[in-house]
């Protein structure tokens, strides 16, 4: 459960309730986009200067030691936080690597349903063509690269593209040579779901739906996948709604606003703090013993009928997007009232939340702060996060 909504919520539903936390990690051992781009640019003048680069971001990761004790250790430095080279090497490093999380089978329920988004500098397309198959592809038309579609739906722009990516019409084209319709189909993206959620992996070879499905739990999920399965994380709940904060703040001041096991609750939601036993509240870690297990930018959180998820998307060194899409048991999808109330308390939260986090990018951007502490005894998940966070960037 979150200190923001999943706890909000938990006070309608049973007041001081036991809250608890799954944090889930994930990551896959795959080669650096950043070490493929000097090639395929071809250019020595790029391949030096991203090195020089990617040394200078590496220098950064060493500045943080992931192998001291949390009673002892410092959080990372404030430049992980602001640095713009440092967001650009995350990018290449986190998010285009292992399986990202991006929507949920709801938006596709029905053939010819589609949505968007974008990931860093890629723009995605997911749908589901007339046979119940779900394709996912670069949001770019090969005519001149426009986004071929926006938001979601049911109709798309640009090129006549077929639902499996082919160019089946382009038109006024008549007199050109030298143009094969067949290699100018929308590129293929990864995509596979596990139970209500669709996600996409950008460095993973394209795999056959089935087999990318059977192989996505554990390989994004690792150890608690099975956890997860039977605790009501399952296609089963209806889907509620959607609320998105753009936020000024870089994607990790909200995940360790999220990971702070209720720290700061007492104090920047006193509604919220007044009704929840936060003595009880504890946080489990997962990770596999032979793979790094890290979900860095994915919240789950399921409590009494309701689950929410929390996606934070990076759009900057310094500002980025949640989006919480709401789900409920099936049997109080039509109470009304009690959803409404629900929704209410947790937008408060939200609020209260984006306060905090702009207030904290601040604090990062001064010469006043350099790295800080962590509180052992309730920050162990935020210390586990930077651990693994840096693994991966030392990768």
């Amino acid at each position: 459960m979150t200190m923001t909504t999943a706890t909000t919520m938990a006070v309608l539903l049973k007041p001081m309730i036991s809250a608890q936390r799954l944090l889930l990690f994930q990551t896959q051992k795959h080669t650096s986009i950043i070490a493929q781009q000097p090639k395929q640019h071809g250019s020595l003048l790029v391949a030096s200067s991203v090195r020089q680069s990617d040394n200078y971001c590496q220098n950064l990761v060493d500045e943080f030691d992931p192998n001291i004790p949390i009673e002892k250790a410092l959080t990372p430095p404030s430049s992980w936080y602001t640095d713009p080279s440092f967001f650009d090497f995350e990018l290449h490093r986190v998010f285009y690597r292992g399986w990202q999380a991006v929507g949920y089978t709801e938006q596709i329920r029905n053939p010819r349903d589609f949505f968007t988004g974008r990931l860093g500098n890629v723009e995605f397309l997911v749908c589901r063509d007339d046979d119940g198959k779900i394709h996912a592809f670069h949001n770019v038309c090969r005519h001149h690269a426009s986004l071929v579609a926006s938001g979601n739906g049911q109709k798309v722009l640009g090129w006549t593209y077929g639902l499996d990516g082919a160019l089946l019409k382009a038109t006024r084209m008549n007199r050109i040579q030298n143009f094969d319709v067949n290699e100018f189909g929308l590129k293929l993206l990864n995509v596979a779901t596990w139970g209500p959620f669709v996600l996409l992996n950008l460095d993973k070879e394209i795999l056959p739906q089935q087999e990318a499905d059977d192989r996505v739990g554990s390989e994004w999920l690792g150890s608690c996948s099975e956890f997860l399965g039977a605790n009501g994380v399952d296609s089963s709940l209806s889907y509620l709604c959607r609320r998105v904060y753009d936020i000024e703040c870089n994607w990790k001041v909200f995940c360790d606003n999220y990971l702070d096991g209720g720290y700061h609750v007492p104090y920047a939601h006193k509604g919220l703090a007044s009704g929840l036993n936060l003595n009880s509240y504890s946080t489990t870690t997962y990770e596999k013993p032979c793979m790094l297990s890290f979900i860095p930018n994915f919240m789950i959180n399921r409590y009494g009928p309701w689950m929410d998820t929390n996606l934070v998307l990076p759009l900057g060194p310094r500002k980025c997007q949640v989006i919480f899409d709401y789900f409920i048991e099936t049997h109080l999808k039509d109470d009304k009232d009690f959803i409404e109330r629900s929704l209410v308390d947790s937008e408060r939260v939200q609020i209260e939340d984006t306060r905090l986090c702009e207030g904290v990018q601040r604090g990062l951007e001064t010469p006043a702060y350099s790295s800080g502490r962590y509180a052992p005894t309730v920050e162990n998940a935020m210390h586990h996060f930077h651990q693994l966070l840096h693994d991966i960037l030392k990768e």
